[in-house]
């Protein structure tokens, strides 16, 4: 079975208040190995920004068994899954040590980055790749319901620090976002059970994100960041108490 692999140490800058890696770090290790996994195996950034194709993430799904740690050496192991025709599925299993810590699973598009249409995944997938049929995580359902009643928490102006090089918000960036809808005593004693994500639009330069939030009957929280009421990104966070 293939599986790129790669350790990580948890530094200063990676964690929270609480010396937890935060959510904006784990997502920035994770499309770092997918990153090099996809260069491993023949699609990656130096093969497809010539043609001017890109992944973009659309989807998160996150377990975490326990948080992680400022010190832990985290190993990312990840593969990807035979895709369909315009989806491409990457699965993720989290270590430190022996001690299984996470699982994941990602799901991404090709575009054609001059206009961001949708291409099928056969037009940057070499012919001879083989997939993985293990699968880190049991069969997911994406789909977040949108928020009923908002409780709005606070704005924020789409900056030079938030863009990456497709022109756009740089998915791990709205972790951050999404995140500091809550205070620093909501999460005093919290760490995150898991998590779904789902990029809805791209956001871009000087725009502002509206960020709102709600708690759900079993705990949970969705949260929501919206440009002119126009839904861009969402998240339903489960936390440990």
């Amino acid at each position: 079975m293939y599986c790129h692999s790669k350790q990580y140490e948890i530094r200063y800058t990676d964690v929270d208040f609480s010396d937890n890696l935060k959510l904006s770090s784990l997502l920035s290790l994770m499309e770092e190995s997918a990153c090099l996994s996809a260069e491993e195996l023949g699609f990656g950034y130096s093969v497809l920004q010539p043609k001017k194709f890109g992944f973009v993430i659309v989807n998160w799904y996150i377990d975490l068994f326990r948080p992680i740690k400022l010190g832990d050496i985290l190993t990312v192991n990840t593969w990807p899954i035979k895709p369909k025709k315009l989806i491409v599925l990457r699965d993720y299993e989290l270590y430190v040590g022996e001690e299984k810590v996470g699982v994941a699973t990602s799901r991404w598009c090709l575009v054609d980055l001059k206009d961001f249409s949708l291409l099928p995944s056969s037009a940057a997938l070499p012919l001879e790749l083989q997939y993985n049929d293990f699968r880190s995580v049991d069969v997911v359902n994406f789909k977040i319901p949108e928020i009923a009643v908002q409780e709005f928490s606070y704005s924020k102006s789409v900056s030079y620090s938030d863009y990456d090089h497709y022109g756009h918000v740089n998915n791990t960036k709205y972790a951050d976002f999404l995140l500091d809808a809550f205070s620093v005593e909501e999460l005093a004693d919290k760490s995150i059970l898991s998590v779904r994500i789902t990029y809805v639009k791209q956001s871009k330069f000087g725009e502002t994100i509206d960020v709102y939030k709600q708690r759900q009957e079993d705990g949970s929280w969705i949260v929501e960041g919206r440009v002119g009421g126009e839904l861009r990104v969402q998240a339903l966070i489960e936390f440990y108490d």
